[in-house]
């Protein structure tokens, strides 16, 4: 079974109808849709090497997606990544269904892989002020790359919704955000984030070239066009070493610190779901690792019954 992805032009009629389904009803973006069609193309690796195709869905059954599955565990692929591929089989499958190109899903009743409970990689608050406060060059470049971070962390940004503001998109003390499935959301910038944006943009016009056009916010120092995802991780990366961070730092780790850092904070998970733009509340629950002192001691400040504890669990 290949690990890449098939060339796009030996890709059947069905796959090519989901394919553009999710790009133009669906509104995914194109790392969406590639990632779909790398699951659905070793998907149909697997199928051809024991004589079977995405492209004759009636013909498929529980046991080829099985047998897929036991060939991913096989390989030593993650379990987020079975079940993400597992997702995309079984978008496929409901597609052919609602167009009445097959009658009965091979997918159904197959459960995701069971996965281990990993809390997301987060600084705590001392280090993620540390990285605000990063000691960076008074220049475009230094000024650009500690908005960017305060644009992620104070936030909560994706990289993806960060890098794709255009100039339009900041009004004062907050910033129209363009997130998963092009759904757009109204998220406030810190008075940091407002102060540094100030002050980049002052920079801005450094980065434009020929084409002062560019209506991207955050510029690459190169060829005065969009940064883009690569550069991006390698900003925040730089800021990390500069603040003395011991760990890797990654842009996605900056939205986690957010979201961690706002509900130990106190806001309600509702509230956050919102910032984040999650379309489900159990996405942001993931967050909600907070530690169980402090969970006792909002209930007793915050529960008409509680009527305060003694927090020394030792009997007398």
């Amino acid at each position: 079974m290949s690990s890449t992805g098939a060339n796009p032009d030996s890709r059947g009629e069905f796959v090519r109808g989901f394919l553009a389904y999710l790009e133009v009803e669906k509104g995914y973006s194109p790392a969406t849709i590639r990632s779909y069609a790398t699951d659905l193309d070793q998907f149909q690796a697997f199928l051809s090497e024991r004589k079977a195709s995405l492209e004759k869905p009636g013909r498929l059954n529980r046991d080829h997606v099985r047998g897929f599955l036991a060939e991913l565990h096989r390989r030593r692929i993650t379990k987020t990544s079975m079940g993400r591929k597992l997702s995309s089989l079984r978008a496929y499958f409901k597609y052919l269904l609602r167009h009445k190109i097959i009658v009965k899903d091979p997918v159904a009743g197959i459960r995701n892989p069971k996965q281990e409970k990993r809390h997301p990689e987060m600084l705590n608050v001392d280090q993620a002020v540390s990285l605000m406060e990063a000691k960076v060059e008074p220049d475009p470049e230094g000024l650009r790359d500690i908005a960017l971070a305060e644009v992620l962390y104070g936030s909560g940004l994706r990289i993806s919704e960060a890098i794709g503001l255009d100039l339009n998109d900041v009004d004062s003390d907050v910033i129209r955000v363009t997130g998963k499935g092009s759904k757009e959301r109204i998220v406030p910038l810190s008075d940091a984030a407002v102060e540094r944006i100030r002050r980049y943009m002052g920079q801005r016009h450094a980065f434009l070239r020929e084409n002062y056009a560019e209506q991207a916010l955050f510029l690459s120092s190169r060829a005065g066009k969009r940064l883009d995802r690569r550069q991006a991780n390698r900003i925040v990366a730089k800021l990390a070493k500069l603040a003395g961070l011991p760990q890797d730092v990654h842009p996605h780790m900056l939205r986690h610190s957010f979201a961690t850092h706002m509900l130990e904070a106190g806001a309600d998970l509702r509230s956050v779901q919102e910032l984040l733009g999650h379309e489900n509340l159990t996405t942001t629950q993931r967050y909600t690792h907070l530690d169980m002192q402090r969970i006792m001691q909002v209930y007793d400040h915050a529960h008409p019954l509680a009527g305060g504890r003694d927090t020394d669990t030792n009997e007398d």
